[in-house]
């Protein structure tokens, strides 16, 4: 990928976007932490003492932010990289370089909050004095996939966002439906055999409970089902790098 050709830069992008966002904000990087936190406390009050959803013996507050922190993860990416091509638009007017570049450096930046948040989870994995095992590892070679199936969809958005601007509102509708669809706020195994089978054509329902199967399972997730889910990231990837490579020629008049 010629992106690699200008790992310096991409790099310079990522510090940029790092420090920008919390420049002039007084907690900085602490809000990393802060904002899944107080979400995965108000959604355990509310789904843990009123509504009362079933978590599977394990505790409510630590099964959300399972689920919150890959779902946080997916929207803050999606949500800046679709605005990301528009922002940086005297850039790309000005050099020449991978327009990707500002995608993959988004994403990289939304990577350490993403792991930065993870503090929040070990301490309440402590907590709540749940065991640690090596199947945790796993969470890694999840992560992996995830990410590759949020780039390529990054990459469709940032595009397609670029030539029509409306993508952004009709996204905000998709992302409201596709929240309740995905096992955040709750179990797939709460559902009747014959309607779990669309769980895994979604892939972020597939590495949610990847990552509670490691997590808490102490065991390999399930293949078959992550098997679908590196599928759909692998072509979802493929296609919109593809199409982001014919269109990028363009974006400097564009924008």
């Amino acid at each position: 990928m010629e992106i690699f050709k200008y790992w310096e830069l991409l790099k310079q992008l990522t510090l940029r976007e790092m420090r920008v966002r919390y420049k002039q904000s007084f907690l900085g990087f602490f809000w990393i932490i802060l904002s899944p936190f107080f979400q995965m406390l108000i959604m355990s009050f509310v789904f843990s003492h009123i509504v009362k959803i079933s978590n599977l013996g394990i505790p409510y507050p630590l099964f959300l932010y399972a689920g919150l922190l890959p779902w946080t993860f997916l929207v803050g990416s999606l949500t800046t990289s679709m605005v990301v091509l528009i922002e940086d638009r005297f850039l790309i007017k000005k050099v020449y370089f991978p327009r990707d570049a500002l995608i993959l450096s988004n994403l990289l930046a939304k990577t350490f909050d993403f792991f930065l948040s993870t503090i929040i989870f070990l301490i309440l994995m402590i907590f709540f004095k749940q065991s640690f095992s090596w199947y945790m590892l796993l969470f890694i070679p999840i992560f992996f996939i995830n990410f590759l199936f949020i780039y390529g969809l990054s990459l469709l958005l940032a595009a397609a966002n670029l030539f029509y601007r409306d993508i952004q509102y009709l996204f905000n509708l998709i992302l409201t439906l596709w929240f309740y669809l995905t096992p955040v706020l709750y179990a797939v195994e709460l559902f009747p055999l014959r309607y779990r089978w669309i769980f895994k054509l979604n892939p972020m329902s597939v590495f949610i409970n990847a990552y509670r199967q490691v997590l808490f399972g102490g065991k390999i997730p399930n293949l078959s089902s992550l098997t679908i889910g590196v599928i759909i990231s692998l072509l979802v990837f493929l296609i919109a790098y593809k199409i982001f490579k014919k269109a990028e020629g363009v974006f400097a008049d564009i924008v």
